[in-house]
């Protein structure tokens, strides 16, 4: 049953301690003090559900270190490294297609707080698990915890977050990730073979998230839909502090449909065609392009191409350190310059130091001297490129496109597509790197990154500084691809 929309009811979001900040009317308001307060909101919501992406980054990032120490402790082969690797992505896929019906019908704020129990759940698991099956199970778990988080965490920071801070903040999600991946990264080579402190170092941000979403409002645009008006005013109150900006945004949430096809069903009108080959072509462009490959198998691939062990670990900690930077300078950026700019700027990089490295590798085979650091020099460009851009903008777009009505359904599909084409990504890998060699495989995804930038360039829209409801009209009034 729907509780009613009265004030008493939507504060249950709202702890002691927020209380809203209200403005008397005839009272001055020092100057400044509004935007600050509104400035520490939402960058509090958006830190704490950035514990989210540290989680999603440490989780999927942590088997790259831990991957030796479990082949020796199993006598893994090729293929069950690449099942056991991909246990986390199914789980993630799994996650993706009820992520969108979980953060519809009990909140976007609850999804989040469900997903950082399972995280803790999953991380504890892995650490105990005392056979393969175990361990595979326990990674199962974990991405079902990535692929609620994935959908949620964006989804929650879009809605809440004032359209001028919406690239920035969402952003910083993906600026977790890099953390936690290269959290992940620092744990594998300074534990070493102590895998299972590695998985269980994981439940010490989930239990924070828990505790830290535990005292932040709902979304009020999700408030809006299930509850009204007047508990959608109570938390737009309290995050903007200055009520004619609230009223601009409850008078354009008016203009949103009151009935009409919700979920799945209503993604099929041809009037969200252009948001979903957007959404859905960037998610998968986001995994093709080849970041996860390395991220995943760095050290595997640098081993089995001439590197030491200490040396390839040494270069995939730089790896994290690099996106780490260039997704930093990506929340900076994606304000500013705006999403579509970012990409068509950054991807093209990506493509010259993917050719440069597959050329290293066919004319070397295995490195050594400069061809070496060249190739390894390379890898770090390609990363900077591809995470500074594609890895910035993928959990962005979609909660920004697709219309209040079917967003959540719409960004879950968006998701599900991520975690499939990275599924295929993941456990792929290795095998193709044994038929085609390391020159072929970089040939391939420098050639797949080109096709990411033809593809940005004819069907990705610009949606710096525009409200979400501003796009949604766009796609109203066919306008949208002609968003530059």
């Amino acid at each position: 049953m729907k509780r009613s929309a009265s004030s008493a009811d939507a504060p249950t979001a709202i702890r002691a301690g927020q209380s809203a900040s209200r403005t008397e009317p005839g009272l001055p308001r020092r100057k400044g003090t509004a935007n600050t307060r509104m400035a520490r909101s939402v960058t509090a919501i958006a830190a704490v559900g950035s514990l989210g992406g540290l989680l999603f980054g440490y989780d999927t990032g942590i088997i790259s270190g831990a991957l030796p120490a479990i082949t020796s402790a199993f006598d893994l082969g090729v293929q069950a490294q690449q099942v056991l690797t991909s246990a986390i992505i199914v789980g993630a896929i799994i996650g993706a297609l009820i992520s969108g019906r979980a953060a519809e019908r009990f909140g976007r704020r609850l999804t989040v707080m469900g997903a950082a129990g399972i995280f803790a759940i999953g991380a504890m698991a892995a650490a105990l698990a005392p056979d393969l099956w175990t361990l595979g199970a326990a990674r199962l778990v974990l991405g079902l915890a990535v692929g609620l988080a994935a959908q949620a965490v964006p989804l929650y920071v879009a809605e809440i977050a004032p359209p001028a801070r919406r690239g920035g903040l969402v952003v910083v999600f993906q600026l977790a990730i890099t953390i936690g991946i290269l959290a992940a990264y620092l744990a594998g080579y300074l534990i070493d073979d102590s895998w299972r402190w590695m998985f269980g170092l994981g439940t010490v941000p989930a239990l924070l998230l828990l505790a830290g979403m535990f005292q932040l409002p709902e979304s009020p645009r999700w408030l809006f839909t299930h509850q009204g008006k007047q508990a959608a005013r109570d938390v737009l109150t309290q995050l903007r502090n200055d009520t004619q900006v609230v009223n601009r945004e409850l008078d354009d949430l008016r203009v949103i449909p009151a009935s009409g096809p919700l979920g799945l069903a209503a993604l099929r009108g041809r009037r969200l065609r252009p948001a979903l080959i957007a959404g859905i072509g960037l998610g998968v462009a986001s995994q093709v392009t080849g970041i996860n490959a390395i991220i995943y198998y760095a050290p595997t691939i640098l081993q089995d191409s001439g590197f030491g062990h200490s040396a390839a670990m040494l270069t995939t900690v730089g790896v994290g350190v690099v996106n780490f930077l260039m997704v930093a300078l990506g929340v900076w950026l994606v304000d500013r310059i705006g999403r579509r700019r970012l990409l068509l700027a950054l991807l093209p990089g990506a493509v010259v130091f993917l050719a440069v490295m597959a050329a290293v590798f066919t004319t070397t085979g295995t490195p050594t001297g400069s061809a070496r650091w060249l190739a390894v020099i390379c890898i770090l460009g390609y990363i900077a490129c591809n995470g500074g851009s594609l890895s910035v903008v993928v959990w962005l777009i979609g909660p920004e496109i697709y219309p209040q009505r079917i967003r959540a359904a719409a960004v879950g599909l968006s998701t599900f597509a991520v975690w499939t084409t990275d599924l295929l990504v993941s456990l792929t890998t290795l095998s193709l790197t044994s038929a085609l060699g390391v020159s072929g495989t970089f040939w391939l995804f420098a050639a797949v990154n080109l096709l990411a930038v033809l593809f940005t360039f004819r069907y990705m829209p610009e949606t710096r500084g525009r409200t979400l409801e501003e796009i949604e009209q766009a796609l109203d009034d066919g306008s949208f691809r002609s968003m530059r």
